[in-house]
């Protein structure tokens, strides 16, 4: 079982991100601000759960939130800042884009980047700890499939419609047959 939040403030955010160990497209981040009694049915962390789970928790968790926001950053600022950083980077975009100021934010994992005016709390394996967090994994994870999706359109032969950008076997034949996209993190080892 979830505990809503760490700190007790109403206005905690959850911060996570999705797409950190790809090898191409894009990093997303959310943040999510829960209201103290959103417990769903099946809200964990979005590795823990089915695609099916998380796209239907993930209109939930967008109606129900006090605020909720999504960020990212490039292939491009990922090779000059390198993934951590910009991961950082699209934590701070989702905390920018919240409608509503959190009062402190529960980050995912073992380190982040001070973001001025706001007190941080880390905490590894989050996700599957608090709400906030959790709902944050499935919303990061959610419009980041969604989003590489789209490019999978553009790019098909790198099966990024099943495997998102990880480093899959059928990806990385993909790349030895095809050469890298232009959605390609070039600063990550491809093959």
């Amino acid at each position: 079982m979830l505990t809503a939040n760490y700190t007790g403030q109403a206005l905690e955010a959850g911060l996570d991100e999705a797409g950190r160990g790809c090898l191409a497209g894009p990093v997303f981040a959310a943040a999510v601000i829960l209201p103290p009694g959103f417990n769903p049915r099946f809200l964990n962390d979005s590795k823990q759960l089915s695609a099916k789970r998380r796209e239907a928790l993930r209109p939930e968790i967008c109606a129900e939130a006090i605020a909720w926001a999504v960020g990212q950053a490039s292939v491009a600022e990922i090779g000059s800042l390198n993934i951590a950083q910009a991961s950082y980077l699209a934590m701070h975009r989702a905390v920018a884009a919240l409608a509503v100021t959190p009062a402190h934010l529960l980050v995912d994992g073992n380190r982040f980047r001070p973001l001025p005016g706001y007190e941080h709390t880390c905490v590894i394996g989050g996700d599957g700890l608090y709400r906030n967090i959790a709902a944050a994994s499935i919303l990061a994870k959610t419009f980041r499939d969604e989003h590489m999706e789209q490019l999978a359109a553009e790019f098909p032969a790198y099966g990024w419609s099943q495997n998102a950008g990880y480093p899959t076997q059928s990806h990385r034949a993909a790349i030895r047959a095809h050469g890298p996209s232009p959605h390609h993190r070039m600063g990550f080892r491809l093959l």
